[in-house]
């Protein structure tokens, strides 16, 4: 009999592992096929961004990587001088001061995996894993597409053996040796480059193979290079070119550029002509005059560039692909895992509340409408940057044939905002408001600073009405599902700013007839940020629905939905109008979905706008 699930995700990497932790939080049923008999134990991606900390941090669990990780601090540049030998030319920090509160830092994939799988673990035990296996056919009926009961994908699988991964429990990692037929609602491709889902939904690579040649080892090095443990950027003057990461546990990741290989353009270089000693003694020509070597090797691997992004990401909007399944790139600016992860971050929430029946299915769209673009502004800086990094140095302003170092830096701090992944903006859709659709007396309150529509919503700190506990706003958004309405009334001893208030409270009033039709547990939540002295504000005199239901679902108060940006007693003030550029005398409305980008922002007087946006995208 065949088995129905509400997801089939094909690859447990961390793409497919962050897809499962939505459907965990949802509590949907799903089924991970994975074709490795255990899960990764070194090497492999490294590199956690600064969003992609900012989104683990909201499921609960970032701040325990944040402990165990490398932080990058500082970035070196190495160039070579007017006698060719390379010098220490600049540095500037790793992660731009101020745009966030977690710097980019290192940890092995291994790691990062299981931190996902442990939290997938304890929500949901709807959450099942099918490794060693392999997909072998998908069928559709097209028939029962739009049907929303339906499971019309239907997935043939061979399971290979009994094996358990080390350190799994069987309740989590298991399936019946032999073929196995799966019926599921949705499907996820997540199994990386030359993805097999992407050949069944006849998906095209846009894009071309490069002829440049990297290693990568991860090494305990032995030294008298004084950066080893920075973040650098080599430049030798003829050998080509090292990238430095410093890792935890004493390693060092090198990606070292072996410039004696050279395929002819658009020809696959064969990875089997490589080793380490190859690949060891292209960074020991690098590096000179400085002496190299190590006394511990845990991985290493050669890639060749490729930049290529995929024509299409989903098919009927019922089977979808992420990741390096439908975009490929050099792995130097540590995009690979990050962009994956955020790629099935954001269809993730969108399937749970579609599956859930809270969201309606054509809100599907906006995955390739608003991930997509992402992509190709991705391959857009990989191009560059892995043809400047890999590019000879000029030796002066008359060598036109040769990077200028200067140039290089130029680009590497450029792009430094966009590799954070925190400047990723969503153009207007269904689910994010147009500029042109706000009401003319909101228009003085939209704030034109950090706060942009379809942008993810920086953290700054606030203090709990309740208890006087300072917290970052980014911690009240947690990847539970729902959306968040955050009112910003302003000061409240300001009588003008009080009525405003309570004129919104009334709409927002659930036992009200004609109150805001959204605000449930699992919806929207209201969160009120005030701006007035704490001290001078009773709880009990704002509006019911800012403290009004529990997540308990017992009828109390919920106190922590009522913050003051105010003083707190250790750790400052933390300004977050000023930071956000509110105005304190009108105030401001911000809609923001479950994955923390802004919907909707307006005045208190224009919650029917809100209203408009979310009756096209969510159930009454």
């Amino acid at each position: 009999m065949p088995q129905d699930v509400d997801l089939v995700i094909v690859g447990a990497g961390p793409a497919g592992l962050m897809a499962a932790m939505w459907a965990a939080v949802y509590q949907l049923k799903t089924i991970i096929i994975d074709k490795r008999e255990s899960r990764i134990v070194n090497g492999h991606a490294d590199g956690l961004q600064s969003r992609t900390l900012e989104i683990l941090h909201s499921f609960g669990f970032g701040d325990q990587i944040y402990k165990e990780a490398s932080l990058m601090q500082e970035v070196c540049f190495w160039n070579p001088d007017s006698y060719g030998v390379i010098r220490r030319t600049d540095r500037i920090p790793d992660t731009i001061p101020g745009t966030s509160r977690f710097q980019q830092s290192v940890l092995h994939q291994g790691r990062i995996e299981n931190y996902l799988f442990d939290f997938i673990e304890r929500t949901s035990s709807e959450v099942s894993v099918m490794r060693p296996a392999k997909p072998l056919t998908i069928d559709v009926d097209e028939s029962a597409i739009e049907s929303e009961d339906a499971y019309p994908i239907s997935v043939r699988v061979e399971c290979l053996s009994h094996n358990q991964p080390n350190g799994t429990s069987s309740a989590q990692e298991n399936a019946e040796v032999g073929e196995n037929e799966i019926r599921c609602k949705y499907l996820i491709g997540c199994d990386g480059a030359h993805s097999w889902v992407g050949r069944q939904i006849g998906l095209v690579m846009e894009g071309e193979q490069t002829a440049s040649i990297w290693g990568v080892m991860d090494v305990v090095p032995i030294t008298d290079f004084p950066d080893i443990r920075m973040r650098c950027a080599v430049h030798s003057a003829n050998s080509g070119s090292i990238m430095i990461i410093p890792r935890e546990r004493g390693l060092v990741r090198l990606y070292i550029q072996l410039t004696d290989i050279r395929p002819a353009r658009g020809e696959r270089f064969d990875k089997s002509m490589g080793s380490p000693s190859l690949i060891f003694d292209a960074a020991k020509k690098i590096l000179q005059p400085y002496s190299l070597s190590y006394d511990y090797l845990e991985w290493w691997t050669i890639y060749q560039i490729g930049q290529r992004v995929g024509n299409t990401y989903a098919k009927f909007d019922r089977i979808f692909l992420a990741g390096d399944a439908v975009h490929t790139h050099s792995p130097k600016a540590g995009q690979g895992m990050n962009v994956s992860m955020h790629d099935t971050y954001n269809i993730g929430w969108k399937l749970g509340a579609v599956l859930n029946k809270t969201a309606q299915r054509s809100i599907l769209k906006t995955y390739e409408s608003e991930r997509r673009p992402i992509a190709q502004q991705l391959i857009e800086f990989d191009t560059k940057f892995s043809y400047m990094f890999s590019g000879r140095p000029a030796k002066d302003l008359a060598d036109e044939a040769g990077i200028s170092m200067e140039d290089f830096k130029a680009t590497f701090q450029k792009g430094n905002d966009f590799t954070s992944g925190l400047s990723v903006r969503y153009g207007a859709c269904k689910i994010v408001a147009q500029e042109h659709h706000k009401s003319a007396s909101a228009d003085p309150a939209i704030p034109k600073s950090v706060l942009q529509l379809g942008s993810r919503l920086p953290s700054f700190q606030v203090v709990c009405q309740c208890d006087a506990t300072p917290i970052q706003l980014g911690d009240v958004l947690k990847s539970d599902g729902s959306w968040r309405l955050l009112v910003f009334p302003g000061d409240l001893r300001h009588e003008a700013s009080m009525q405003r208030l309570k004129n919104l409270g009334e709409r927002l009033d659930r036992s009200s007839p004609c109150g805001f039709p959204f605000l449930t547990e699992n919806c929207v939540q209201p969160i009120l940020i005030h701006a007035s002295p704490r001290r001078e504000i009773e709880l009990f005199d704002l509006p019911k629905a800012f403290y009004c239901g529990s997540a308990a679902g017992n009828g109390g108060f919920d106190y922590y939905r009522i913050f003051a940006d105010d003083e707190s007693y250790h750790q400052g003030h933390g300004h977050a109008y000023e930071n956000y550029g509110v105005d304190k005398e009108r105030g401001l409305v911000v809609l923001v979905r479950p994955d923390q980008y802004t919907s909707w922002m307006g005045g208190l007087e224009d919650l029917a706008e809100a209203e408009r946006l979310l009756s096209g995208i969510l159930r009454r």
